[in-house]
């Protein structure tokens, strides 16, 4: 219902009344819809239809009322700006204050000391007010150092309170656990933001000193003036230098003692002395192979003052007056080391050398060493006589190992001169008038040196032809058993004989592969069995083969058939 209050007069109860003469009272539609979205429209009149007032007033009107405040009933209107909401977790993310500080730890039982000091460093997170103690890890202390806190919010007091930063200052004990820690300063950017927030940052205090570590790094008193001996040189120029002397102990006075054979090394670079025992196979001894170990040997040693006890079982440097050195060791001498007498005969060369530049007034004399007895190891071993089975080669193996192995071939040789034969035409000496016109093959192969005799069939001779002689090495006659000699190439010259196992063949032509391998090898072949092929083949020694028929039809060292 509209409620029309006229002109001029209060909205007050009595003073307004209902205007009859509307009819409307539904509200002007303010939203509104184009091409499937929502808009908003502002209004142009008030429910009912009214005029709004606002339509009635003019544009400097509405200026005049908007720079117009209500001061005086709504108070001012002039508010600051709010600002941006941020989180502490993201305000102080990896924002954390570092604070050094140390506790000191009770030693019980101990001489030495009774506290140490362990310094340590506090670390105190903005960002949940969380903190840790870490202590930092000193090599070789002997002591379980790191974190000695993990991160946590510690407890302040019986009360539930937690330590704050604002609690945390130089100079103060943070009690945790039962444990005080005493916070002597902290770094630059925990200083600052500290002072930011309107703190006053107390003076840094020294980190206290651990008594027992003082009392290591004092020098202690020494009374003993420093030698101006350069070790260090001594160790560049001298190392893996080493003087080695040949020497026999001379153990006869104990009992079952007797004169063994020792090594005495001198090691240059720090003036140490190494005895070694020479140890001889099935002598019946252990095999121990340092009978003294490395090290200084006294020379000189003081002598005890008073009632102290000097039977000690290690010497110290400060009771020694000399050590020993190598003018000490003086070749065809006698030395006692260790109450032990060695007797040293030789040296090697470079010991020779030192002594002849380093200490010329040093006479070495050489003796002879002791003489090893003769063993069945040193026995030369003798090969048995050849009994005839197999080759030579061959037998040889069973000498030479229990399990025998096949000799070794000469695999380069076989390689190069594979199928590589040379064909000889040959015929029978002999007194029986049956071997009168039979014809043999005698092939010799240039990769193992073996001869193979083929006989070729005659008509009506009867005698069958065929394998006459398998492939064998064939000695030289007069050669021994031992050490045979076989036949090779330069043996074969045309009109040669070679006796086969008791049989004597007459070489009568060649083919013209023969004559070209031997000229590529003249340098080894005698000018005399080159020259005899060459006749019979009727080749003109000076204008060489290249003129002449080929060799071969092939090319190879496939021969044809000797002429007869």
């Amino acid at each position: 219902m509209s409620i029309n209050t006229g002109h001029g007069l209060p909205f007050l109860p009595g003073y307004t009344f209902r205007d009859v003469t509307k009819s409307a009272f539904h509200r002007p539609q303010t939203l509104a819809y184009r091409n499937g979205y929502a808009l908003p429209r502002r209004p142009t009149v008030g429910i009912g239809q009214t005029p709004l007032l606002s339509e009635q007033l003019t544009q400097q009107e509405i200026s005049d009322l908007s720079s117009q405040t209500p001061d005086i009933t709504y108070g001012s209107s002039s508010h600051s700006k709010a600002l941006d909401f941020i989180p502490a977790h993201v305000a102080y993310d990896k924002k954390v204050l570092r604070f050094y500080a140390y506790f000191k730890e009770d030693v019980l039982y101990s001489p030495d000391e009774e506290y140490r000091v362990r310094p340590v460093v506090v670390h105190y997170f903005l960002e949940d007010d969380s903190m840790c103690i870490i202590e930092p890890v000193v090599e070789n202390s002997g002591i379980p150092q790191g974190k000695l806190i993990k991160r946590q919010r510690l407890p302040k007091n019986e009360r539930g309170e937690h330590f704050h930063w604002k609690d945390l200052n130089l100079g103060m004990d943070l009690e945790v656990y039962g444990v005080k820690y005493h916070l002597t300063h902290c770094d630059t950017y925990t200083q600052d933001f500290m002072e930011s927030e309107g703190m006053i940052v107390n003076e840094p205090k020294p980190m206290a000193v651990d008594p027992y570590i003082t009392h290591r790094n004092k020098p202690q008193p020494s009374y003993i003036t420093p030698t101006d001996f350069d070790a260090l040189h001594q160790f560049l120029t001298m190392d893996r230098k080493v003087l080695r002397f040949f020497a026999l102990w001379d153990n006869a006075d104990s009992l079952y003692g007797d004169t063994r054979p020792v090594t005495i090394q001198y090691y240059l670079v720090d003036d140490t002395v190494e005895i070694r025992e020479v140890h001889e196979a099935n002598s019946g001894r252990d095999p121990f192979p340092v009978l003294m170990r490395r090290q200084r040997l006294p020379k000189k040693i003081k002598q005890a003052s008073g009632p102290f006890p000097s039977c000690v079982l290690e010497v110290s440097q400060q009771e020694v007056d000399e050590y020993y050195s190598p003018k000490d060791f003086q070749v065809g001498e006698a030395v006692k080391l260790m109450g032990r007498r060695f007797l040293l005969y030789d040296c090697d060369g470079f010991t020779k050398s030192y002594f002849q530049k380093n200490h010329p007034e040093v006479e070495m004399k050489p003796r002879e060493g002791p003489k090893k007895a003769d063993t069945f190891r040193d026995r030369k071993k003798e090969v048995p006589p050849y009994n005839g089975f197999g080759s030579l080669e061959d037998s040889l193996q069973n000498c030479l190992s229990l399990v025998p192995e096949p000799p070794k071939k000469n695999m380069i040789k076989m390689l190069e001169n594979d199928q590589k034969v040379l064909r000889y035409a040959a015929k029978l000496d002999s007194q029986n008038p049956q071997d009168e016109g039979r014809r043999f093959m005698l092939s010799y192969f240039l990769a193992d040196d073996m001869i193979s005799i083929f006989e070729k069939p005659t008509r009506n001779s009867g005698i069958l032809g065929g394998k006459f002689l398998e492939k064998t090495r064939i000695p030289k006659p007069g050669s021994t058993v031992e050490h045979p000699e076989f036949y090779s190439p330069a043996d074969f010259a045309i009109g040669a004989t070679v006796e086969v196992f008791s049989h004597r063949f007459v070489l009568t032509d060649a083919d013209h592969y023969v004559l070209k391998y031997l000229e590529s090898i003249s340098d080894q072949i005698p000018s005399q069995t080159l020259e005899s092929v060459r006749q019979k083949l009727g080749i003109d020694p000076h204008q060489g083969t290249a003129n002449n028929q080929p060799f071969d039809r092939n090319g190879d060292n496939e021969a044809v058939e000797p002429s007869s």
